[in-house]
């Protein structure tokens, strides 16, 4: 005599949404970490993705503006060879870090925030 097997407790397939306030405050410390490098804005992007709207909307833009910032700053790094580079690396340096505390107030406002001057890589 055979017993019937007991039913597997359902497991949720993704990734759980998260809380609105979760959401603000991821989105901020992704918008933070920009100021130092991109790879914050891209393990944001990839790990948090799925959690939410608004979440996702700001590590993609993080991204597409750390993405861009990367390009600049290679740009300026070859250009400093004749001298115009530095003012390149100097402006992509101040840029980064006011439009990433821009962007964090504004996430941790709850607000929608897309970066000027920013490539669209990812969406």
């Amino acid at each position: 005599m055979t017993t019937p097997p007991y039913p597997q407790p359902a497991v949720p397939s993704g990734p759980q949404p998260m809380s609105p306030s979760d959401e603000k405050l991821w989105a901020t410390l992704v918008h933070v970490g920009g100021i130092f490098y991109f790879l914050p804005s891209l393990i944001g992007y990839l790990v948090l993705k799925d959690r939410g709207p608004f979440v996702r909307a700001h590590t993609a833009a993080a991204l597409n503006f750390q993405l861009t910032m990367l390009i600049a700053s290679l740009v300026g790094t070859v250009l400093s060879i004749i001298g115009i580079g530095l003012l390149i690396l100097l402006a992509v340096y101040v840029v980064n870090i006011v439009f990433s505390i821009i962007a964090a107030v504004k996430a941790n406002k709850g607000e929608w925030y897309t970066y000027p001057l920013s490539i669209s890589f990812v969406s």
